[in-house]
């Protein structure tokens, strides 16, 4: 069971509920929420998330996600980025750099 919660864990907190349940930690799903700009850019651009999504190949629930707040992948930030008509050495003013440091988890 826990080879199984490592294998899944990439950027969530899971646990093992009651009854041996595989559980994400809502916390940290809302720790994950990061704001940017992409919603004001697009709607500047009077595009629809549809658009958004068919321009820069992506789902249009990850435009979705992404817009709400959701960490995603540099590749899609940089395809997003791109169907903005923006570079990537733009990124940081449409995905502001986390201000938090990082934390590794330690080994026991």
């Amino acid at each position: 069971m826990k080879s199984i919660l490592r294998m899944y864990s990439r950027s969530n907190s899971w646990r093992i509920g009651n009854g041996g349940v595989i559980v994400m930690d809502s916390m940290n799903a809302q720790e994950e929420r990061v704001p940017n700009r992409v919603r004001e850019l697009r709607e500047n651009k009077l595009m629809t998330q549809a658009q958004l999504a068919r321009k820069a190949k992506v789902a249009l629930r990850t435009i979705h996600s992404v817009e709400k707040g959701m960490n995603c992948r540099m590749d899609t930030k940089r395809k997003i980025l791109l169907a903005l008509g923006l570079s990537f050495e733009d990124k940081d003013q449409v995905f502001p750099p986390l201000s938090r440091p990082m934390a590794f988890p330690t080994t026991h």
